[in-house]
C-alpha cells in the first residue's frame, strides 16, 4: 500500500466529538477531505447556528447537538451509531478566573473533559472493534505540567494522557488502537484569554521555539497519522504538537 492510500479515509467513518469549531472542525475538515463521511457533535443545537463563528466550518459534515457532560444524552447518540472507523475525542472546556478551585467549576470541568471521554470510548467500543478501529485523545500540553489558575483542566488533561495509555494497552487485543494528540498554544476560543491578550501573546511566543502559534490544520496533520495505516504499531502515545514550547 502506497502514502497515498494509506493517508485516503474514503468509505471510512469517522466521529470527531467536539468537532463543531477550533482544533476538532479542523481534524473534522481534515477526514473529509481525506475522503471520509465525517460526523460531529456540538452544544448548540443546529449547524446554522455555527454561522460566522470564528473556526467554525461545518460544510460536507453530519451535525449531532450532544451534551457530552449528560450521559443520558451520550447514551442516546453513541446507540444511534453502528458503524465507526475513527474516533476522535476533542471536547473541552476550561473556567477561569479560578472557578475550577470550587466544586462546580471542577465538577464541570471534569465531566466534559475526562468522564466525557470515557463515557464516548466505552459506549462505541463494539463498532470500533468491529472495524479495527483507531481512537484518537485530544489532550493538551496541559496534560505534562502545570496550569496554576485552572487545576481541573490541568487534572484532566494528565487523566486524558494516562487514559491514553491504559486504554491503548486494554484495548490493543482487540484490534483498537488509541492515541492521543497534546495540541500547544493554537487559537480558540479556549485560548483567548491569551492569545487576545498582546501582552500574555508576546511572552507565549517568545516561548515557543517555532515562533508562532498552532493552527486546527497543524493539529490534523498529526490526527491524519495517527488514524492512518502509516502509524499501525504505534499504540497508547500521546503526540506533543507544540512548536516545541515543552522542550
Amino acid at each position: 500500500m502506497s502514502v497515498r492510500e494509506m493517508l485516503d479515509f474514503s468509505d471510512k467513518n469517522v466521529l470527531v466529538v467536539g468537532g463543531s469549531s477550533g482544533i476538532g472542525n479542523g481534524i473534522a475538515q481534515a477526514f473529509r477531505e481525506a475522503g471520509a463521511d465525517v460526523t460531529v457533535w456540538g452544544t448548540r443545537k443546529t449547524a446554522e447556528d455555527y454561522a460566522g463563528v470564528k473556526g467554525s466550518d461545518l460544510s460536507g459534515l453530519d451535525y449531532v447537538q450532544v451534551d457530552v457532560a449528560n450521559r443520558d444524552e451520550v447514551d442516546q447518540a453513541t446507540a444511534k451509531i453502528s458503524a465507526l472507523d475513527v474516533l476522535v475525542l476533542c471536547q473541552g472546556i476550561v473556567r477561569y478566573n479560578r472557578e475550577e478551585f470550587e466544586r462546580p467549576g471542577w465538577d464541570a470541568v471534569m465531566d466534559v473533559n475526562i468522564n466525557s471521554v470515557m463515557d464516548v470510548a466505552r459506549n462505541l467500543k463494539l463498532p470500533l472493534i468491529s472495524s479495527k478501529g483507531s481512537v484518537i485523545i485530544v489532550s493538551s500540553v496541559a496534560g505534562f505540567g502545570a496550569t496554576i489558575g485552572t487545576p481541573a483542566y490541568s487534572a484532566s488533561k494528565h487523566a486524558a494522557v494516562g487514559l491514553t495509555k491504559t486504554l491503548g494497552a486494554a484495548w490493543a487485543g482487540e484490534g483498537i488502537r488509541v492515541n492521543g494528540l497534546a495540541p500547544g498554544l493554537v487559537e480558540t476560543k479556549l485560548t483567548h484569554v491569551t492569545t487576545k491578550n498582546e501582552k500574555r501573546l508576546s511572552g507565549s511566543l517568545r516561548a515557543i521555539p517555532q515562533g508562532r502559534l498552532g493552527t486546527p490544520q497543524d493539529m490534523a496533520g498529526v490526527a491524519l497519522f495517527l488514524a492512518s495505516p502509516l502509524a499501525s504499531y504505534v499504540t497508547g502515545q500521546t503526540i506533543i504538537a507544540d512548536g516545541g514550547l515543552t522542550l
